[in-house]
């Protein structure tokens, strides 16, 4: 069984040091709406004057606007009952200190591991893990150290994988929040035994160049990967004031 130790995050990170002597862009959006409404049945009484079938007819149509009313209703809540569980299942995390947040799945627990500063992961998927590292730069901006796949093929080569590992970049972009320019990555890396399907997003921030890595078993990519990029598409710097 793969341990946390095979974990790609969590390999050799002095080199990532020496990626600060390195000299050397899809920007994305998202914003969910959630409209919210309501039908109101009015049920108007028949009056003495109705005669039996019309009177008939006029229940029939209360019976129909509250039946039509009652499934909107229905259809309306389980709505804002969905919306509400998509933001369920996560647990979100603020370094204050350090001047990053982001959200990490209900269930994982934090570890320590030495040489990153935070890491939570599954308790029964070894591989299933998210992870956070920075170390201090003169740099401003992620792009002083090249575009995005060149960023990407460094870290993934020399940091985010072990050597003995054969790794393929399969996406690098580049995105901005908030002015701060973010690059965000996905990849492969292959051991004997396992392959390990991983997300990471890179910036500069307070000083330092920080580094989130998530992901999880190739075989459970697929399960897993919705949850991966809501970890790496919320990740966050902010500045920190002395």
């Amino acid at each position: 069984m793969a341990t946390l130790q095979n974990s790609p995050s969590l390999h050799r990170t002095p080199v990532l040091n020496s990626f600060t002597k390195l000299h050397r862009q899809s920007t994305f959006h998202c914003c969910r709406k959630s409209n919210s409404f309501s039908v109101r049945a009015e049920q108007a009484s028949a009056t003495s004057t109705c005669s039996p079938s019309q009177d008939r007819s006029g229940r029939r149509q209360v019976l129909a606007a509250g039946t039509v009313a009652s499934w909107v209703l229905l259809t309306n809540q389980h709505s804002v009952s969905f919306a509400a569980e998509n933001k369920k299942g996560f647990i979100p995390v603020t370094d204050k200190k350090d001047g990053y947040e982001f959200v990490y799945p209900f269930g994982w627990q934090e570890v320590t591991i030495e040489g990153q500063d935070k890491v939570f992961k599954d308790v029964i998927e070894p591989l299933e893990t998210a992870s956070v590292t920075l170390f201090p730069t003169v740099k401003q901006d992620i792009k002083e150290f090249g575009p995005p796949q060149q960023v990407a093929e460094t870290l993934i080569k020399k940091v985010l994988a072990p050597p003995t590992q054969k790794t393929k970049l399969i996406e690098a972009v580049e995105h901005d929040i908030d002015g701060k320019t973010y690059y965000t990555f996905e990849f492969l890396a292959k051991a004997p035994n396992y392959t390990r399907h991983a997300l990471s997003t890179v910036a500069i921030g307070n000083g330092n160049f920080y580094t989130l890595t998530t992901g999880a078993n190739e075989r459970r990519w697929e399960k897993m990967k919705d949850k991966l990029h809501t970890i790496v598409d919320s990740f966050k710097l902010f500045k920190v004031f002395d």
